[in-house]
């Protein structure tokens, strides 16, 4: 797959059209599957998610105006997704009003990563101090130094969850890549959030769960049994890009060994794809769509299988990362109308014909795309983090 090409006349088009909000900025992700938007409601994720991904592709790929402009578009609407507190919105009407606001911080996480890219390619200081400014809130929430109601009742079902941990080190990793002054401050967190994965109880001999007791125990509930492939394999690359990055080795080898146990629990055998959920015991997974196939757990395991073969030159990645390829070749992109179906049945027919909602939009696909055409063209991970061309 030539990602470059695909990248520059397939993906990242299907965006820029009608998704771009030229009257009150920002981008919609409710598109069709010819690009139609079906509804007006704007994610907030995707106003940092979609910020990050333009500048990313401006910063390595082309120095398009388009994909510059895009960018610029979605920065001045994110001020209008904050509430007064300073946290920002989950959901807002399209001239930016709140409508859903959530516990999670994630909206503060992809905005910063978002300022901080487009900072890279605009030059503009306010945005470094924006990206710092959404990064301190998510850091607070993540502590808690801001104070959040809790999703459960802490008496009765006292858990910790993976994916907040790996989403801040995933920030952390962009926003020490940028922000130079504050190196330091972002290594530490850097560090103890692999610490945290590695060691808080998530990662086992059978599967990296998604979610664990607070003092880091196995759960032997359908809560504690849960593992995402995705999210593993997502971890798994974050992991591997750490010890790079660092020259940790072991934290490279931590990195493969969660994607030789992830594999085969989320691999389809008789159908193809990653699944969407599993329980560790092989007891019945609690989500319904346990057995479908989205888009970005393929994303993330073409990812995490070609950087392992990158470092370990071991053939069996290198068959991962081609055999998950054909798949989604075959499956999810929509030869006839452009960009990827999102959901798919557990037999590979499609769920449901949207190429976007609240929760897909232009992040996993072009992400995977521009570190898979940055390594193509025998770039180091570290040169794509750093966003030399």
């Amino acid at each position: 797959m030539n990602y470059k090409e695909s990248l520059m006349k397939d993906i990242l088009p299907f965006w820029l059209g009608d998704a771009i909000d030229k009257k009150y900025g920002g981008i919609f992700t409710c598109l069709d599957e010819m690009g139609n938007i079906y509804g007006e409601e704007k994610s907030v994720w995707f106003q940092g998610r979609a910020l990050w991904t333009f500048s990313k592709a401006y910063n390595v790929i082309e120095k398009n105006t388009a994909y510059l402009e895009a960018a610029k578009n979605i920065y001045a609407f994110l001020p209008k997704c904050e509430d007064t507190d300073g946290r920002m919105y989950f959901t807002v009407t399209c001239d930016g009003k709140g409508i859903q606001k959530r516990r999670y911080y994630f909206s503060e996480t992809f905005a910063a990563i978002g300022c901080a890219e487009y900072y890279v390619a605009s030059g503009e200081k306010d945005a470094l101090l924006a990206a710092r400014k959404y990064f301190d809130i998510a850091y607070e929430c993540f502590t808690g130094k801001r104070k959040n109601e809790p999703k459960f009742k802490p008496e009765t079902h006292d858990f910790k969850a993976l994916s907040p941990v790996m989403i801040m080190l995933s920030t952390a990793q962009t926003m020490r890549a940028i922000d130079t002054e504050r190196y330091n401050f972002y290594a530490k967190i850097a560090k103890d959030c692999v610490h945290e994965i590695v060691n808080g109880g998530f990662l086992t001999e059978k599967a990296l769960l998604e979610n664990v007791t607070a003092d880091g125990s196995f759960s032997d509930t359908p809560t504690g049994r849960i593992v995402n492939p995705g999210h593993s394999m997502e971890a798994a690359w974050f992991l591997i890009s750490e010890g790079l990055l660092t020259d940790n080795e072991e934290i490279v080898n931590i990195g493969k060994k969660v994607i030789d146990i992830t594999y085969p629990l989320g691999w389809d055998k008789k159908h193809g794809g990653i699944i969407a959920f599993t329980d560790v015991l092989g007891k019945p997974p609690v989500q319904l769509e346990w057995d479908m196939k989205l888009w970005w757990p393929q994303c993330e395991t073409i990812i995490a299988a070609r950087l392992a073969y990158d470092v370990f030159k071991d053939e069996k990645y290198l068959q991962i990362c081609r055999e998950t390829e054909r798949y989604c070749e075959k499956y999810f992109v929509d030869h006839a109308n452009g960009e990827w179906h999102g959901y798919l049945h557990y037999d590979n027919t499609v769920s449901n014909t949207l190429k976007g909602n609240i929760f897909k939009g232009p992040f996993h696909i072009p992400r995977l795309y521009m570190i898979m055409a940055s390594l193509d063209r025998g770039n180091s991970i570290r040169d794509y983090m750093l966003s030399k061309n």
